[in-house]
């Protein structure tokens, strides 16, 4: 049995929001979303889906109000609102028009993956070379 989607690392749509990095830890070890929520007791996928259903403010008030449930790191509980506030701009959007990250907003980030394969490029590439060393050769 497999895992459901949204629990699944490869394709969940949560990925860019947990993670991300909320701030570096005492130790100088840093620390995402998903092992923040972790340390907290709460599912990150489904504090994750919680969290997209609401609106951007609901959203950033509830994750603010855990990261200052954080042992401090190099944030100071001051700044629990502005480090969710830029948290919440990586989780999906259930229900809006666009489900576009903010990378994709801005035009920068991680092209979109394209579900054809490599390796027959590769492998025309190769031939050309196999094709170009004997040609050289003269033989």
């Amino acid at each position: 049995m497999g895992l459901r989607s949204e629990y699944s690392l490869v394709h969940s749509e949560f990925n860019e929001f947990l993670f991300a990095f909320v701030g570096e830890e005492k130790s100088g070890q840093p620390l995402t979303v998903l092992s923040a929520l972790a340390r907290l007791g709460l599912d990150p996928w489904d504090e994750a889906a919680r969290l997209s259903e609401m609106t951007k403010e609901a959203a950033t008030s509830a994750l603010s109000a855990a990261i200052a449930g954080l042992p401090e790191g190099d944030w100071a509980a001051a700044d629990s609102r502005s480090i969710a506030s830029r948290l919440v701009g990586w989780l999906p959007r259930r229900g809006s028009a666009s489900g576009e990250s903010p990378q994709d907003r801005s035009g920068e980030g991680p092209q979109p993956k394209s579900d054809a394969p490599k390796w027959p490029a590769w492998v025309v590439f190769a031939v050309a070379i196999l094709v170009l060393v004997m040609w050289q050769q003269g033989g």
